[in-house]
């Protein structure tokens, strides 16, 4: 057994809430953190049927990929699918958990699995995230210096790209006056004392932030540890909407439309007049991923891999690309494997059970 709140965690580790869209609604929607569960059925949607499924199998948790409440709720009157989802959940103890786009965000996320899939090497985030970076600038006293970078770093702080442990280190001399019902650690009451410091900056994703200041305060000697935080406009590279990765050899094109109406087992591929040219660099995202197209073009994609294209986004490739729309389900489709491998690696003697249910609300004639 496992309380709700153990599995929430690592996956919120895993693919932080900070990164998910305004519009999203991940987390735990239903059920509380308290709760203790036995098992878990991984879906791609959460519906009526999914729900009756996971009280079959005595599932008391599903972890899905797209939230079943979107928008909130104002009324449970089961006049529609998602309240009828919801109502049955809560009276059967159910609890429902989505990671969305904060998981489509993350490197080793939905993006990341297409990639595998595709077998794209040299993949890199295709729209990275701005506004998630900051800077932390704090003071230490030399003896004490490997003690608090190290906290620090053990937190989360330090990671750029593929390096880790990430600093820069100034010395100097701090100064400061302790006052009344202080214990300094260096020093004397009412008396200015000047301490040899080091200046220590490192950077860190925002979220981190609570956990970061809270292990500098606990491997720092002072009592009032000095230090400041700076918004960062770089962008964390790590993190982000889509990829772009290369085949390991170039392919022709009506090859690669084959390979992917085979990998994802889709219905059909719509997609913008072949270029005649091979297939080398290859774009993705799951979803609903029109929005990147100008970031896989300027990127030098040949094929855009996708779902949920307008009619008029079409043209919008201009014969710089190639577009296919693969369809929507179709494209997150192996998010499940994603759930799946990350819990059972985590959590080894927890039961964690594939969906039998087609949520797909699509069909091909």
């Amino acid at each position: 057994m496992l309380k709700i709140k153990e599995i929430v965690h690592f996956l919120e580790t895993v693919a932080p809430p900070a990164l998910q869209e305004s519009y999203d609604n991940a987390g735990l929607i239903v059920g509380s953190p308290e709760a203790e569960v036995s098992s878990a059925l991984i879906a791609l949607d959460v519906t009526e049927a999914l729900v009756d499924e996971a009280i079959e199998k005595n599932a008391g948790l599903i972890v899905a990929h797209h939230p079943v409440i979107f928008s909130g709720l104002k009324k449970l009157t089961g006049r529609n699918e998602v309240e009828r989802t919801v109502i049955k959940a809560v009276k059967n103890d159910i609890a429902i958990y989505a990671a969305h786009t904060n998981l489509d965000a993350v490197s080793g996320g939905v993006n990341t699995k297409i990639c595998q899939k595709l077998g794209l090497k040299n993949c890199r985030v295709l729209q990275a995230v701005t506004g998630q970076l900051k800077k932390l600038v704090v003071f230490i006293p030399h003896e004490a210096a490997d003690k608090v970078r190290n906290a620090v770093f053990e937190a989360g702080a330090g990671h750029i790209g593929n390096y880790d442990y990430c600093g820069y280190n100034l010395d100097g001399t701090g100064s400061f006056r302790a006052g009344e019902g202080t214990n300094p650690y260096v020093g004397e009451k009412g008396k200015v004392h000047y301490e040899k410091e080091i200046r220590f900056e490192t950077i860190f994703p925002a979220w981190l932030q609570g956990k970061i200041i809270k292990a500098l305060v606990d491997a720092h000697p002072y009592e009032e540890p000095a230090y400041d935080i700076y918004s960062l406009e770089n962008s964390l590279e790590q993190a982000g909407m889509g990829m772009m990765g290369e085949l390991e050899e170039p392919v022709d094109e009506k090859d690669f439309l084959t390979s992917l109406k085979e990998v994802f087992d889709t219905g059909c591929i719509k997609h913008t007049a072949l270029r005649g040219k091979s297939v080398k660099r290859v774009a993705v995202c799951g979803g609903a991923g029109s929005f990147l197209l100008g970031n896989a073009i300027s990127n030098g994609a040949d094929f855009f891999v996708s779902a949920d294209f307008k009619y008029h986004q079409f043209f919008d490739a201009e014969n710089k690309i190639v577009i296919a729309d693969i369809g929507h389900f179709e494209s997150e489709q192996f998010t499940k494997e994603l759930f799946y491998e990350l819990l059972t690696k985590k959590f080894p003697t927890f039961a964690v059970r594939f969906s039998e249910v087609n949520t797909n609300p699509v069909f091909y004639f």
